[in-house]
């Protein structure tokens, strides 16, 4: 059973679930612990690293996209205390993704000949575009996945790069704003290895994630690669449905799993 999902996104980037509406969606998924990780920003209604609501723990986390040597990577940072240069690193972030989702958005309303009904704002991202163009009646696509496959996916007609730090920028900003820093999703990237090998400057690695999700190609998971880096590297385990939708819990952390993180969550001494 999920007791801590380490993964969740909220309607702040993303996602489609509100920060007030958590809560009820841990307690229908049985989960305990629920860590917010919105692309590029933190949470602005989240004042500390931990965050009690109720019967739920929630943990104040960042998705943050870098931009390491040979590929882009996500890095994980939880229990935020926001910086002045963490600050002003996704504030500029925002204004880069407010210029990319207005390009993006008119890109795809020449290639389709449509008027999309959605207000690009700075949480906007592409799954808010891709839902945008399933919505509208004028389009063929009743999916999300054809519309990244067809035109927004990565090297597609409407992809539009953005501005990201540097790891060793990404690093060094979420280490003086977190208390946990470790690496997304490490088997969704072209490189795997090359993604795990950043982990010696990292804390962590999300071991658990629903790898089995569908995106723009085949996805192999070498759990024993895995576990090596982690072996080799002492790092900590974290874990998460990575939800953009209204549910939560998918996949996460059992009780004991989590202690370790919890342990790494608490105040330093």
């Amino acid at each position: 059973m999920v007791y801590a999902d380490l993964h969740v996104h909220t309607d702040n980037s993303d996602g489609r679930l509100s920060l007030e509406a958590v809560p009820a969606a841990a307690r229908e998924a049985g989960v305990s612990v629920v860590a917010i990780t919105d692309h590029d920003r933190p949470h602005p209604s989240l004042d500390a690293p931990i965050v009690e609501r109720g019967d739920l723990t929630i943990v104040h986390g960042i998705e943050l996209r870098v931009e390491a040597a040979s590929q882009r990577v996500d890095l994980l940072g939880y229990g935020i205390e926001e910086t002045p240069a963490l600050q002003q690193e996704t504030e500029r972030l925002a204004a880069d993704r407010l210029q990319r989702g207005r390009k993006i958005k008119r890109c795809l309303e020449a290639e389709l000949g449509v008027e999309l009904d959605l207000t690009v704002d700075e949480g906007t991202g592409r799954p808010h575009l891709a839902r945008a163009v399933v919505a509208h009646p004028e389009t063929e696509y009743d999916s999300l996945k054809p519309v990244f496959l067809d035109l927004i996916g990565d090297g597609r007609e409407c992809f539009v790069s953005r501005d990201v730090p540097s790891f060793e920028r990404g690093v060094e900003l979420l280490d003086e704003a977190a208390r946990v820093v470790g690496l997304a999703h490490p088997f969704r990237y072209e490189d795997p290895s090359d993604a795990l090998a950043l982990c010696s400057d990292l804390d962590a690695v999300e071991r658990y994630y629903p790898y089995d999700r569908p995106l723009t190609g085949e996805t192999t998971v070498d759990m024993d690669l895995l576990e090596a880096v982690i072996e080799e590297q002492d790092l900590l385990q974290t874990g998460g449905s990575d939800s953009h939708t209204m549910e939560i819990g998918r996949t996460g952390l059992d009780q004991e799993a989590y202690g370790p993180v919890r342990a790494a969550l608490l105040p330093h001494s």
